[in-house]
């Protein structure tokens, strides 16, 4: 095995020049005529270049990396040939050049100490490259992503590379929450309720991705007309994301009357200051069943009330198949689940079945549902959708008039197993669905919503992986964790028993001559 000599040139030489110059330069004239915007843009972009050139010093200070002992792969041969291998690193100060000593044998891929100990990533790009990709990408497109980059640092990534960076970003997502469920002890002093809610929200898809029923009756679809949409067509099919919630929360025991009063336009100021969500974490899935992520939901639950002593609520918006999922995991995990059907779903459906009694806009309407919402509110939805039901009959209304009757009729029998607003009111149990909507807001319409996009299935669960992170204040805590996954699949997979030999530093050996 050869040595590798070592540079004399002292490594931060070019950036103290580099210091020095910029020094210079803003005490010249040039400088010196800036207004303060032009001067702070100039600083930025000589800043970086410094920033680059002490990056690139510190690099060439830890190279090449020579290991302090035999390399020898998870293949069990040992690499035995040595030679300096230099490989290019995009940092969010510019590329810089990694020089490290690869240790090869025949028909065996070398071996990097020195980026086992950089935790180099096995592309171009570094991880805090790749940690500004991801932030971007999750909160806005992925061409002003690259455009803020390339505003905000010196970092070149074009639009492909930087989505492929984002799928990669977010794979280690459902590792990170298995793990801490595992190491992290159950959550103490939270509040006595523990809820589960879920709802589900469209992403329009490339047609690749959809799902094979839905991709089936896309491709069977016959448009009216040749060059545009008529009324109620629908360009684009789209795939389903079922997106959940899990947090706790205080009781907060109130009355009927005081849940009308909360609904009316102007809130009174004397009412009492209702508690908030806590621990809230958030997510949606393309990929998985909406079993999958509702089974993910209640591990989440189960980890943070292992015993069942809490009070255990589950919140939907009357979606059937949810509800079915709901009542046979809770049946298979033993748990006494307290499910509930939004209640402003319901003030919808009386709304819509008030108008067919009264004008739109009518202070007569506005009575009419009021009673009826404060006779449901009170327990009694079934007496309330025989009533409807009635009046629509004595009042003779044609079948169009009466058709939201009937659908409000339907649908408060249909649920009234899951309208008990006045146990759940007596309990302090929350009864409407305010927090997994605002997760569909915030997770799929604010960014996979966009005008004319049609996602790929990878990058729209990478995306909605990475805002779900950021949404839950956990995104920092996950960088951290997946760059450990990063070393261990790039780096410890690579080496005999997980090892990686410990390099040794140029200032350790002052000088190595290479021995051919």
């Amino acid at each position: 095995m050869g040595a590798l000599a070592c540079s004399a040139v002292q490594p931060f030489t070019e950036p103290r020049q580099k210091f020095e110059s910029l020094i210079t330069y803003l005490g010249s004239e040039e400088a010196c005529s800036m207004t303060h915007s032009d001067l702070e843009r100039e600083l930025q972009t000589k800043g970086m270049d410094l920033l680059r050139s002490l990056y690139q010093a510190h690099l060439d200070t830890r190279g090449p990396g020579e290991a302090n002992g035999p390399v020898s792969g998870a293949d069990g041969i040992d690499r035995t040939r040595v030679r300096v291998q230099g490989r290019g690193l995009e940092t969010v100060f510019g590329t810089v050049t990694v020089n490290r000593a690869g240790y090869g044998a025949d028909g065996s891929k070398s071996l990097h100490p020195l980026d086992a100990e950089l935790n180099l990533p096995p592309e171009l790009y570094s991880h805090e490259v790749r940690r500004r990709v991801a932030e971007e990408a999750a909160k806005t497109s992925f061409d002003e992503a690259v455009e803020s980059l390339a505003r905000n640092t010196a970092a070149d990534v074009p639009k492909r590379q930087l989505e492929q960076l984002v799928t990669r970003a977010a794979q280690d997502f459902d590792t990170f929450y298995q793990r801490r469920r595992v190491v992290t002890e159950a959550d103490v002093g939270t509040g006595s309720v523990l809820v589960i809610t879920v709802d589900a929200k469209g992403v329009v898809m490339r047609t690749e991705d959809l799902r094979e029923s839905t991709r089936k009756a896309a491709a069977k679809r016959r448009h009216r007309l040749a060059t545009r949409l008529s009324k109620g067509e629908k360009r684009n099919a789209k795939r389903m994301a079922t997106v959940a919630a899990v947090y706790t929360i205080n009781p907060f025991v109130r009355k009927p009357e005081d849940i009308l009063r909360r609904l009316a336009p102007v809130h009174s100021a004397d009412q009492e200051k209702r508690p908030l969500p806590e621990w809230k974490r958030v997510w949606a899935s393309l990929e998985k069943t909406p079993e999958q992520v509702i089974a993910e939901a209640f591990e989440e639950a189960e980890h943070r009330d292992p015993l069942h002593q809490k009070t255990w609520v589950a919140l939907v918006d009357g979606n059937k198949t949810q509800i079915r999922i709901l009542r046979k995991l809770a049946r298979k995990r033993r748990i006494k689940l307290h499910l509930i059907v939004d209640v402003i779903h319901v003030s919808q459906y009386l709304w819509s079945a008030g108008l067919a009694f009264n004008p739109e806009g009518s202070p007569e309407l506005e009575t009419w549902v009021s009673h009826r919402f404060l006779e449901v509110l009170r327990g009694h939805a079934s007496n309330v959708a025989a009533g409807i039901g009635r009046s629509a009959t004595l009042r003779r209304l044609s079948p169009s008039d009466r058709k939201p009757v009937d659908h409000c009729a339907h649908y408060l029998l249909t649920y009234a197993p899951y309208l008990r607003y006045d146990h759940y009111l007596t309990k302090g149990l929350p009864i409407a669905t305010g927090v997994i909507e605002g997760a569909c807001r915030h997770l799929i319409k604010d960014r996979m919503d966009v005008t004319g996009a049609r996602w790929s299935l990878s990058g729209a669960e990478a995306v909605l992986r990475l805002r779900a992170l950021r949404s839950s204040h956990d995104f920092d805590e996950y960088w951290g964790f997946h760059e450990v996954c990063e070393h261990e699949r790039n780096h410890q997979a690579l080496y005999a028993d997980g090892k990686v030999p410990a390099t040794t530093r140029p200032q350790q050996r002052p000088r190595l001559r290479l021995i051919k």
